[in-house]
């Protein structure tokens, strides 16, 4: 765009700098939002607070990374956040700057910082908050936000970036991470799709929220009280796990689950979408169903690259390309196999869980001929999802890294499916409770044995079993989730 073309966009994009002009409502343009009235369409009541800090706290140098997947809500996360922003008696609407990155050039980035700064030169002093949405679409927008922060009073100021991909996390890290974040708290973030607790509360339910509990603390004294607060809830807690793998956490995908009992096509078609321009956009249009169904088959696993890209009809290195893609994107985690020290086992396979369980419904929903998920694997990836969560808010950083779950085998050959591993705590290095997802009404026993001859201790995740008699426990899978946030 030229000059005159982004100051135009600007203008159009920032629509509380006309009301500041006229002493109007700054906040009359939400009404008129395209995002906040589509969130009205679907609303629970559910709120990110990803960025609830940042809307109270006093105007600083800040600089903070948000990421997480498409149709997540981090477009409309800003839009509340701006509102917020724009409510402030402390700040004038015209040190609020928002942008859209999603079609810049490094050069329409540089440019929208100065014309910005131009065209908001009425505010009262020289403090801004830039709020730039998907900024990881800008090739090479690490570096060229690293010497706006360098090099001019862009530095200075509070800036809010998102993006759809965790391509390049480690990158930023480097490049804004040394002295560029400024005051900061966690500047690197991640807004992800609700969790079971936040499904759970958004759809309204009688049963108790326990403390979110560590996963190195989910055999402690504590943990069992609140396993055993939450027993007499076992049959309501059952049904709501198997609506939560059907709907999981997309607020619109629950929504619709709620409402109509079913997650509408036109959402999944939305979802598949977004994965076929993120993963490969030139592949056929059935490729993503196909894609995710064979994963999803092979989700409780550790994955044969070799197998799998012969099943889909690809080469090895384009399968791989596609994980990668997909783990970048948000949409699936890696658990790689570690041995006892919690370290990854060079060359070994790994399995691969879907982030969130209404992509496991892709395929089914959207290709005939393809089978429904199964809810032990659903239940599986679920969980190892939570804990990858669970690790992450404690060490932010880990989940973009692929450094947080991983499966172990045993010297008899079985696999133990969450195996310990190390998390920072402010007394040191404490290990996480080994869990195996057995998702079984009866016999759990029996399952139990790889455990207990492991690590004599232990959770096994069961569908609807609790029982803390033994070194190790039966704790219903939703049990397990919601102790883990």
């Amino acid at each position: 765009m030229r000059d005159d073309e982004l100051r135009a966009f600007l203008r159009q994009m920032n629509p509380w700098w006309r009301a500041a002009a006229t002493d109007g409502d700054p906040t009359l343009w939400t009404s008129q939002d395209r995002s906040l009235r589509e969130r009205a369409r679907y609303d629970l009541g559910y709120r990110a607070t990803t960025l609830d800090d940042i809307a109270t706290a006093p105007v600083g140098n800040g600089l903070y990374v948000v990421r997480g997947p498409r149709r997540v809500g981090k477009s409309v996360a800003l839009k509340d956040l701006i509102a917020a922003l724009c409510s402030r008696h402390d700040l004038s609407p015209w040190q609020v700057i928002y942008a859209p990155g999603d079609t810049f050039t490094t050069r329409e980035l540089r440019r929208t910082v100065a014309l910005g700064t131009d065209l908001t030169r009425a505010a009262p002093d020289a403090r801004r908050v830039w709020v730039f949405d998907e900024i990881t679409s800008i090739v090479g927008w690490t570096s060229e936000v690293k010497s706006l922060r360098d090099n001019s009073n862009f530095g200075e100021q509070t800036v809010v970036l998102t993006g759809s991909s965790a391509a390049y996390a480690e990158e930023a890290v480097r490049d804004l991470g040394a002295g560029r974040t400024g005051g900061a708290r966690t500047p690197f973030r991640l807004l992800l799709p609700m969790s079971f607790r936040d499904h759970l509360a958004s759809i309204g339910t009688d049963v108790p929220l326990p403390p979110v509990t560590d996963p190195a603390d989910l055999q402690s004294a504590d943990a069992a009280e609140a396993i055993r607060t939450l027993e007499p809830f076992t049959e309501d807690l059952d049904l709501a796990w198997q609506r939560y793998l059907e709907a999981g956490g997309f607020p619109r995908a629950v929504t619709e689950h709620h409402r109509e009992g079913m997650t509408s096509a036109e959402f999944l078609t939305d979802l598949a979408a977004w994965l076929s321009a993120d993963i490969d956009p030139a592949a056929p249009r059935d490729s993503v169903p196909l894609l995710i169904a064979e994963l999803h088959s092979r989700g409780s696993s550790p994955l044969n690259i070799r197998d799998t890209a012969n099943r889909l009809g690809l080469g090895r290195d384009a399968l791989t390309s596609r994980l990668n893609r997909l783990v970048a994107t948000f949409a699936a985690i890696w658990c790689p196999q570690v041995g006892d020290s919690g370290r990854r086992v060079a060359g070994a396979q790994a399995k691969l869980y879907l982030a969130d369980p209404i992509l496991a419904w892709l395929g089914s929903r959207l290709r005939p001929g393809l089978s429904q998920p199964d809810f032990s694997t659903l239940s599986e990836a679920a969980l190892g999802t939570a804990v990858a969560r669970a690790l992450d808010a404690a060490s932010p950083g880990r989940l973009t890294n692929a450094d947080t779950i991983g499966y172990v085998r045993t010297g008899a050959g079985n696999e133990v499916d969450l195996a310990p591993v190390p998390v920072a705590s402010p007394c040191g290095d404490r290990w996480t409770v080994p869990v195996e997802s057995k998702w079984v009404p009866s016999g759990w026993r029996s399952e139990s044995r790889v455990l207990e001859a492991k690590y004599g201790r232990g959770v096994l995740a069961t569908k609807n079993i609790t029982d803390l008699s033994s070194s190790v426990w039966a704790v219903p899978a939703p049990v397990l989730a919601l102790l883990l946030g």
